[in-house]
């Protein structure tokens, strides 16, 4: 599984003009299911997302993960992060988990997140969906597992 991790000041995601999901501070967060994903790499992503320290502590260092400020979590179901792109000028798509697949395990992200922690917001997996969001910092990461 892949999340590309932005540090926000406020994100949302709206669907057929209506909004699904709002965050204020905290982590707008981009996942990415590849083939072969199962639920323990969930499990570990999710771990290392709520842990993962891209926060300002009192002296300006990042040394504060979400769970330390209390910020939002806003999941967004990204199919084209698995994409081949080292080569040519299209992206291939092969290395992706299949839409059921995909579905399935994007579902059991958002649920053992919200087991975990709160506030949660989602997208809508397979919708078109407009992201907004203000990258504080920028602060963008890229974990994988």
């Amino acid at each position: 599984m892949i999340a590309l991790l932005q540090r926000v000041s406020h994100s949302s995601v709206e669907v057929d003009g209506r909004c699904v999901g709002r965050i204020e501070s905290g982590l707008m967060v981009l996942l990415g299911v590849e083939r072969g994903d199962a639920e323990s790499q969930a499990e570990r992503l999710l771990e290392r997302l709520l842990g993962y320290r891209v926060f300002a502590d009192a002296e300006g260092r990042m040394n504060l993960s979400l769970r330390d400020v209390s910020g939002g979590l806003l999941l967004v179901p990204q199919f084209t992060l698995a994409a081949e792109t080292r080569k040519g000028t299209r992206p291939g798509f092969s290395g992706a988990a299949s839409p059921d697949e995909g579905r399935r395990l994007f579902d059991y992200f958002c649920q053992l997140a919200r087991e975990q922690y709160a506030p949660v917001q989602t997208g809508i997996f397979g919708a078109d969906m407009q992201v907004s969001l203000v990258n504080d910092g920028p602060v963008t990461f890229w974990l994988q597992v």
